[in-house]
Parts: structure tokens; sequence; C-alpha cells
């Protein structure tokens, strides 16, 4: 059980810090934690940009951290340049957390910071994340993870902190939406983002657009499903898709789950 207590402590005890910073409910919840905790100056939000993000993802990093008075650091990472990334094994993540730390380690080395910091929670232990390979390897901690901290509790805290991001949709890296061994490219990275913002303009919250070739696999939270019982929205939401080049689409009746595609390792 997240104890806020045992996480302050952490903290203190960790001195100047970089926070990977994506903007997403784990990651804006740690910053806050760190800047009420830390003195001035001891804290640095470190946003990555490349095309395995939206755009709206930066934009909500940038809102944030200037509201809290956070020193924001923007920098760039290119995954596609890596072949190892773009092959799309099953350790994908992996190579995609391996630059970026590694940049991150090259920052706080230079600015004289004590450590990286990641927002993964407890959840995040119980699926399988490659990308904890290269934590360890840059000596990156997870405090959230070390205080007891689920995905749950950090809503519940986010909400009495009265942070505008306790109810935001969960946001994952695009390429989590392709199945491991389908190659990975701009092109497919940008239908995938046009299609989910797409779906989220016509209210529904939380969507991934699974892309299986040229099969758009859409994941909804249960309640949303019966919004595709109407004939009306199914036809705006199959035109819209089949423009942006799938050729079929269909709705998974398992609804939203993080991780679906690493269903197939178990």
């Amino acid at each position: 059980m997240g104890d806020i207590g045992e996480l302050k402590k952490i903290l203190n005890r960790t001195g100047k810090v970089i926070v990977a910073f994506s903007g997403g409910v784990d990651s804006s919840f740690l910053l806050k934690m760190a800047k009420d905790t830390l003195q001035d100056g001891d804290v640095l939000a470190v946003t990555a940009v490349s095309e395995t993000y939206t755009g709206s993802e930066l934009k909500q990093a940038k809102r944030f951290a200037k509201k809290l008075g956070v020193r924001h650091k923007i920098i760039h990472t290119n995954e596609l340049k890596d072949k190892n990334f773009t092959k799309n094994p099953e350790n994908r993540c992996y190579y995609c957390k391996k630059e970026l730390f590694e940049e991150l380690d090259r920052i706080k080395k230079e600015k004289c910071f004590n450590y990286v910091l990641d927002a993964s929670n407890t959840d995040d232990i119980r699926d399988y994340r490659p990308g904890s390979r290269a934590k360890k390897e840059f000596g990156v901690r997870s405090p959230l993870i070390e205080a007891g901290f689920s995905k749950d509790e950090i809503r519940k805290f986010s909400r009495r902190l009265k942070l505008d991001t306790a109810d935001m949709p969960s946001m994952a890296c695009l390429a989590s939406r392709f199945p491991y061994g389908e190659k990975i490219n701009k092109k497919a990275l940008r239908k995938i983002e046009a299609a989910e913002g797409f779906i989220k303009s016509q209210g529904v919250q939380q969507v991934r657009v699974r892309c299986h070739s040229n099969i758009a696999r859409i994941e909804v939270e249960k309640q949303s499903i019966k919004r595709f019982v109407n004939s009306k929205f199914c036809d705006k939401i199959t035109k819209r898709l089949k423009q942006l080049g799938f050729k079929y689409i269909a709705l998974d009746l398992e609804g939203y789950r993080t991780g679906s595609l690493n269903e197939v390792l178990k």
C-alpha cells in the first residue's frame, strides 16, 4: 500500500534528482511530490520527444511543469534509427529505455545531480517490462515502487493534491500498439496516432488502436463498448480508419487493458 510519508523519506534521501517526466498520471504525481519535498533547484523534469509519442503528450507535460514551477528540459530521442527497436523484438522496450536513460544519465553527470527517477508503479512489476533492465544498468530509481504505490493509489493521492492529471487516461508509447515482430515505422505510428485521436474526438476517453498489419483492433474501456452498438457511430469510426489506411476494423470485446500484446508471451 502506498505510503506518502515513506515516499517523502525516500525523496529526502535522494537529494538532487532528474525526473523522467512524460506528463502522464504517474510521472506528474512523482514530480509534484519531488517539488514539494526537495529544495528549489534540486528537481529537474526531463521530457523526451520522439516519433513514438504524440504531440498532445508534450503539450500536457509543458503545461504541468510550468504550472508547478519546475525546471523543465526537452530532449530528443530517435528510436527509429535503431534497427534493434524497429524490428520490434520482444525486448523492444529495452532499446527505447536504454537510449532514454543513457541521455538522462549524461545530463545527471553533467549537471551534478544524484539520481535519475522514473515513475514506475507496483502494477508495472506484474507486467512484462524489458525496459527494467535498462533502469538497472543506469542505476535509475523508482520511488513509487519503493514506497509501494499502485496506479489506483497514485490516482487517489493525485485527487487529494488536486492534480488535473488524476483522472487522465493512461498513456503509453505508440510502439506498444504493434505485435512483436511487426516492423515499426513513422508512417504507421502517425496512422495510429490519427486513429486514436479521432476516436477520442468522438467522446471515447481511453482507447488503444492495436495495429495488426492492415487490421485495427480497437480497445476501449468496457463501459464504452456500448457506444459501438450504434451503427452510425460504428460507420463513422470505420470510415475514418479506412481513410487512414486500415482494411479491417475490429472491436476487442475484452476491452482496454495495459500490455494486451504481451498476452502472447504467457
